[in-house]
Order: C-alpha cells, then sequence, then structure tokens
C-alpha cells in the first residue's frame, strides 16, 4: 500500500513540474466528483455494514464448508457479489472465515468477487460508466473470479480437475 502512495505522490508531483495549473484544474475536478459521489458511496458502506451486521461470519461459513465444494463456491460468488468492499474489510472477514475451516479456493472466489462485483453497486456504476461498460466489468470480473478460485483450489490441492 505505501508503494501506491509512493507512486501516487511522485506522480502528482512529475505532474506539477510539468504543468502547474493544468494540475490544478486535474484536482479541482478530482474533488468535484469525489463530492459528488461521497452521498453514494457512503450509501454503499452502510449497506455493506449492516450486511455484514446481520449475516454472522459463523453462518457464511456454515454454508461455504467443505461439504459441496460447487455449491459452497457458487455460494461465495454469489455472497461476495452482492456488494463490494476494499481488502481492509474483506481480507480480515476471510481471516474469520479460515478459521472456522472455509477452504482456501472458496475464500478466493468470495474475496476476489467481494472487492470486485458489485449488485449493490452497479446503479453508481452505471451512472459514470453506463450499462453496458459497467456489465462488461461485472462479468469479466465474475471470470477472474472463477479463475483465481480454479487456482488457488489446484494449488492448494483443495480440488482436482
Amino acid at each position: 500500500m505505501l508503494y501506491l502512495y509512493a507512486i501516487t505522490t511522485t506522480s502528482l508531483v512529475l505532474s506539477v513540474i510539468a504543468d502547474r495549473q493544468k494540475t490544478q484544474q486535474a484536482l479541482k475536478i478530482a474533488g468535484k466528483r469525489f463530492i459528488n459521489i461521497l452521498p453514494d458511496l457512503l450509501i454503499i458502506i452502510v449497506i455493506a455494514s449492516v450486511v455484514l451486521f446481520l449475516i454472522p461470519s459463523e453462518t457464511i461459513a456454515k454454508y461455504l464448508g467443505k461439504d459441496n465444494k460447487y455449491i459452497a463456491v457458487f455460494l461465495a460468488m454469489l455472497f461476495g457479489s452482492v456488494t463490494m468492499m476494499p481488502g481492509f474489510i474483506a481480507f480480515p472477514m476471510c481471516g474469520l472465515l479460515l478459521n472456522q475451516g472455509v477452504p482456501y479456493f472458496i475464500l478466493g472466489a468470495f474475496s476476489t468477487t467481494l472487492m470486485m462485483v458489485g449488485i449493490v453497486t452497479f446503479p453508481l456504476e452505471r451512472s459514470f460508466l453506463g450499462t453496458k461498460t459497467a456489465l462488461i466489468r461485472n462479468t469479466i470480473s465474475l471470470v477472474i473470479a472463477v479463475i483465481v478460485a480454479l487456482t488457488i483450489g489446484l494449488f492448494y490441492h483443495e480440488i482436482t480437475i
């Protein structure tokens, strides 16, 4: 994470050196857009918090257990796709689920969809990206989640082909 801050800061400094006026204009535009998106973002965070509160990790672990791996992966992707969450929420949640016996490949599917696919966030994405682009982005993210889950499952010998 520190690297991203360093890259961003370096890029901003280089932009100021190249053209201070354009950089200021871009920062003003970015600030206005952030303020415009903030109410929607706060609503999404509140919805995600309520969902996490109402569905305890024990319940999720029960349905994402080892009994039927393929149904569990499907459910993990379904649960994860409900809303988009940042890694600082998704990874500790996956840690709790791992401690309750949820296999790594199911956690891979869950965390990937949790951070990349968003049903609740779709209206917000649609308003900024357009319906077609938002659908394509979510579909590609879902495919990536399947690839990640399969790769993790094969690596940890939790599934075989």
